[in-house]
């Protein structure tokens, strides 16, 4: 008697669900590019995750040399003993900020250096001059407040905060920073931390004197 038993064949394994994974994919990498070029990232806060995670994942230490910078800049000013309200140490996008307030480090209306700030700007040359720190571009801007000026030497706020800056790189090319490496910027009133004056126009001196500084840009070139 023959054998009726059908003989089902070999069903070959289905491959359909690489399309709809490498779609997945496809979304998630569009996902985190879109997020990436939205987003402002703080070169600080990602040496200190890559930092972390080449530690803790891949069991090694990782250079962060912002941080470094930034921990050396901050021991500097320390020892130096200057008041926190006349220079302040932050970060930016780009990398550190170091503020001095123009009103302590500056003549009146003018572009001339007190002696105070040149033991501040040796010790930060010094440290910047350390190799490991030769590939940071420093870059300097001088800021006023909205009063104008006019006189001889300075015809406008262009001019004084053009000229603070200058004598602040000036400086740092005295003490042997490569002049490749710097920038200086003269922004006038247009960068103002807080506003110059109330609802009413009227002047606000306390925060005129927050916007009379010269900032130092320090970033990876």
């Amino acid at each position: 008697m023959a054998d009726k038993r059908f003989h089902v064949p070999k069903r070959e394994d289905s491959e359909d669900w690489l399309m709809s994974y490498a779609d997945m994919i496809t979304l998630l990498l569009s996902f985190f590019v879109l997020l990436i070029s939205m987003s402002h990232i703080d070169p600080i806060k990602f040496e200190k995750v890559q930092g972390g995670m080449a530690r803790d994942i891949g069991k090694h230490q990782t250079a962060q040399p912002l941080q470094e910078l930034k921990t050396e800049v901050g021991q500097v000013l320390k020892g130096l003993k200057i008041d926190d309200d006349k220079v302040s140490l932050g970060t930016d996008g780009r990398g550190l900020v170091l503020e001095f307030d123009a009103t302590t480090f500056f003549e009146p209306t003018s572009a001339q250096l007190k002696s105070d700030l040149l033991p501040v700007l040796a010790k930060l040359a010094e440290t910047l001059n350390s190799p490991r720190y030769s590939a940071f571009q420093v870059e300097v801007q001088g800021h006023t407040d909205d009063t104008p000026i006019n006189t001889p030497a300075f015809p406008s706020n262009w001019d004084l905060s053009s000229a603070r800056a200058t004598i602040v790189v000036r400086t740092f090319i005295q003490n042997g920073i490569d002049p490749t490496r710097l920038i200086a910027e003269g922004l006038a009133d247009t960068r103002p931390k807080v506003s110059n004056r109330d609802v009413n126009g009227k002047p606000l001196a306390t925060n005129q004197a927050i916007n009379r500084r010269v900032s130092v840009h320090i970033f990876p070139r």
